[in-house]
């Protein structure tokens, strides 16, 4: 068995080495005097489940309901995310293989809690839980049952180890309620009656996760991160973070590396930036066809309603008309009434963009390209903020693209040239534009 960060060769490490770790058993003397009662002398099993948005899965372990009252106001909530921060497997392995298969992730993590809960903060614990799935698939539904139940098993057994009061939230899916994204939190503060901003003290909360970004060493003894989620879900909170190993272990801070920095794509990261886009597309010809080449995501969408629609652009999009036979169809009658038309769709490769050159020639009107160069992971940010961030950054209701859209882009991805029949080739960086409420909405960390 391991903990997280393996223990150092420098005389200096904080963390105690791995001989000295005792294997702690889960099995109590109150659990196995409860396998031998009567089920109709036993007590109520004292943890709640709830599912909400058919996504979210919710746990409260005590007398009181989901909706209880903090004790104190302003509230003080302390969070943890669940595996490899409360907990790791006992066997060693990266996945527990049952119910049973847990230990503390540390002697101190016990004590710690219980402190917590004596100081007046509301214990939660808030994780992703993609392996597991609410939604019933036949194909699957043996082993989603059992991993349920697995996981179900698993929270019981620690909660009644602890015996504290403590809520679980753990996200199931690829939507708002998944870490970095704020879906669990907000759910939380409507449960604890926390919605009313002085009702909680951010200052004294505090997020405590394994998911840091830390970029590891060269020596091999601290393992780099699998991502920077929890501490991106802290930022977007606005409450304090700190690894299992800083909080529990008292180690010192580590050098970490976000896995998206959205700062890197404004003017001024320390100002809001509210004024349109700079940019000016000059419309050169009395009838054209321009031809946008970018990754979904990349902003394409935007520049047309900002730049080409004032100028009279007829827009032909395959996500709102399916098949690219419908696009050509349907430019192809703009065309033949006189109407110049921008094409918003991907148009990757080479293969793709010669039929718009040719329908282009058919015309016998010249065919601009627009190539939008922003990079993949600004593009799953710019595809999930629209996706996710409500009707104020999504007026198409358009839904979230899977990761592999974006790989499948760069896969087939070939820079336009003029010797495709272009008339000209305009590059765009991605700029945001948009009012203080939407870039508030855009600054948080999504991916």
């Amino acid at each position: 068995m391991s903990l997280k960060r393996q223990p150092s060769t420098n005389e200096r490490s904080v963390s105690p080495p791995l001989a000295k770790r005792r294997l702690q058993s889960v099995t109590t003397k109150s659990a196995i005097a409860s396998f031998f009662t009567p089920a109709s002398q036993k007590e109520p099993e004292k943890t709640s489940w709830h599912v909400h948005d058919e996504t979210l899965l919710i746990a409260r372990y005590g007398s009181a309901t989901l909706t209880a009252l903090p004790t104190s106001r302003p509230a003080k909530v302390a969070a943890f995310d669940f595996d490899s921060t409360l907990i790791t497997s006992a066997s060693g392995k990266k996945f527990s293989r049952d119910a049973m298969d847990w230990m503390w992730w540390c002697g101190t993590v016990p004590a710690t809690l219980k402190k917590l809960n004596e100081e007046g903060y509301t214990i939660v614990v808030i994780s992703n839980q993609g392996g597991i799935s609410l939604r019933s698939d036949p194909k699957s539904a043996k082993s989603d049952q059992k991993s349920l139940a697995n996981f179900k098993g698993k929270v019981n057994a620690v909660f009644s180890q602890l015996d504290l009061p403590v809520s679980l939230y753990a996200a199931t899916a690829r939507d708002i309620y998944r870490k970095p994204r704020m879906g669990m939190w907000e759910r939380l503060l409507k449960d604890h009656h926390l919605l009313n901003p002085d009702a909680i003290d951010l200052a004294q909360c505090l997020f405590v996760g394994d998911a840091g970004g830390r970029s590891g060493n060269t020596t091999g003894n601290v393992a780099k991160d699998h991502a920077c989620s929890d501490r991106d879900f802290a930022a977007n909170v606005g409450i304090v973070f700190r690894t299992p190993e800083e909080y529990f272990l008292g180690e010192d801070v580590q050098p970490f590396t976000r896995t998206f920095d959205h700062s890197l794509y404004l003017p001024d990261k320390h100002s809001i930036a509210t004024a349109a886009s700079p940019f000016v597309f000059s419309k050169n010809n009395p009838v054209d066809v321009v031809l946008f080449c970018g990754s979904p995501g990349s902003g394409k969408s935007t520049f047309y309603a900002t730049h080409l629609k004032p100028l009279g652009y007829e827009r032909v999009n395959q996500d709102i008309l399916k098949t690219r036979e419908r696009c050509l169809k349907l430019a192809s009658e703009h065309l033949s009434r006189g109407e110049s038309v921008a094409v918003d769709n991907t148009n990757a490769d080479a293969e793709t963009r010669a039929q718009w050159v040719k329908l282009a020639r058919q015309f016998d009107v010249p065919i601009r390209c627009i190539l939008f160069t922003a990079e993949a992971k600004l593009c799953e940010h710019n595809d999930t903020v629209r996706a996710l961030g409500g009707t104020l950054m999504n007026p198409e209701g358009r839904k979230m693209l899977p990761r592999v859209a974006f790989a499948g882009f760069a896969s087939r991805y070939r820079e336009p040239t003029l010797k495709e029949g272009f008339q000209d080739i305009t590059k765009v960086d991605f700029e945001f534009t948009g009012d203080e409420q939407q870039l508030a909405v855009w600054r948080k960390y999504w991916i």
